[in-house]
């Protein structure tokens, strides 16, 4: 019997390690949408007619509500189970890097530019004169898939990967990445909503090129709401991230030159991530992916120290995009940085070539500039410059270097 013993007792607290891991807003969410959907199951509720998003009731007694409960309902556990474990490796790390309320906003503003789409397209493919699809005036559609297709779009602008994994079988283009699990999805379970899950990939696209900023606020929103009294209960809570620092335009950047593969959502990874909580042989050894590294004044959750350093290249570029994303709306900074930049690497060359280095292994000095930017970030002035000579003018070292010192 003492082996069963430990075995659950190892599984508990995997799985509370697991928990405790996720965001506030992202485990809100998953808790929300769980419980719905188990009273629906004990009441005996499947009336899903009167809350799902239907084109026909919103247009015809604007019934908006539909919009936003639509998203929160589903019709079977296996709908519910696999949106909101698709949900937690997603919301986690862009909850990490937007912070909790920022991220909040977005899905609200998600939620509401995929309805947008959807009843236009219905509209114009329902009523065209040459062959009206009638159908898709009267689809029922409920589920949180349209937002977590809209996710996928944004994480992978953000993570700079060029090409994603599906289901851990074969890679493709990044670019091409939703669009191919929009089709598989669509062949495995043809009763999905299929307008549903490509208005997402719209409303992710737009987001993602830039389309929505103006309906995006500054960072000054998103603090004066985290500094109210009704959410400071909230804020105290150690799942919480503040929007401070990071990202301070108040939307995602896009593009990169990063050439490699990425895991993707559904992929071999993802088991790993779904059984890092299992028990193990050893309790010593500690999963690649039990922690993530984000700058800013977000707390740290389930990160694992030892490896701080060792980060991947993947978080190496997103911190590094979200260092530059400040400056991106100044091109006169741009232009000075990069003369000083280009005189820096001279100098450095002409040294490189008297001692014999080669100029790739040379650490540079930190500028001022990069300095600001780490201070703007959250952290002490002191603080910075001895990470940054630590790191040798390291940006993505120094950050990974304050961030275990803060941990």
């Amino acid at each position: 019997m003492r082996p069963n013993i430990v075995t659950e007792a190892g599984l508990h607290t995997r799985l509370g390690q697991w928990w405790d891991g996720i965001p506030l807003l992202t485990s809100a969410v998953v808790v929300v949408c769980g419980i719905i959907y188990l009273v629906c199951l004990l009441v005996g509720y499947d009336s899903f007619f009167e809350i799902c998003f239907l084109p026909s009731a919103i247009l015809s007694h604007f019934q908006v509500y539909r919009i936003y409960t639509s998203i929160f309902f589903h019709g079977s556990l296996l709908h519910v189970l696999f949106n909101m474990l698709a949900l937690v490796p997603l919301g986690s790390d862009l909850e990490r890097i937007m912070g909790s309320v920022r991220l909040l906003y977005m899905i609200i503003l998600l939620a509401t530019t995929n309805a947008i789409f959807h009843l236009l397209i219905a509209l114009l493919v329902g009523h065209n004169p040459f062959h009206p699809f009638l159908y898709l005036m009267n689809e029922c559609a409920i589920g949180f898939s349209g937002i977590l297709f809209s996710m996928i779009v944004i994480e992978t602008s953000l993570s700079g990967v060029q090409f994603r994994s599906v289901f851990g079988l074969f890679n493709v283009p990044a670019q091409w990445y939703a669009w191919i699990l929009l089709i598989l999805f669509q062949l495995l379970a043809p009763n999905v909503s299929l307008l549903g899950h490509l208005c997402g990939i719209l409303s992710g696209f737009a987001y993602t090129y830039g389309i929505f900023n103006f309906l995006i606020p500054g960072a000054s929103f998103y603090s004066a709401i985290e500094a109210s009294s009704w959410l400071s209960s909230c804020v105290r809570r150690p799942k919480f991230i503040l929007c401070t620092g990071g990202n301070s335009t108040g939307y995602i950047p896009t593009y990169t030159t990063q050439n490699t593969a990425s895991s993707g959502l559904f992929s071999g990874n993802t088991w790993r991530n779904l059984s890092s909580w299992m028990p193990q042989r050893e309790s010593s050894a500690q999963s690649a992916e039990d922690g993530h590294r984000f700058p800013g004044m977000g707390r740290t959750l389930g990160s694992n120290q030892s490896q701080m350093v060792s980060a991947d290249n993947s978080d190496s570029n997103l911190q590094a995009r979200l260092l530059d994303n400040s400056n991106l709306d100044r091109p006169s900074d741009l232009a000075a940085t990069g003369a000083r930049q280009q005189s820096d690497g001279r100098r450095q060359a002409a040294d490189n070539t008297s001692v014999g280095v080669p100029p790739s292994h040379q650490g540079s000095v930190a500028t001022d500039e990069e300095i600001q930017k780490l201070v703007a970030m959250g952290f002490e002035k002191t603080q910075v410059e001895v990470a940054l000579a630590a790191a040798d003018g390291d940006l993505n070292v120094a950050v990974e270097i304050l961030m275990s010192q803060q941990g």
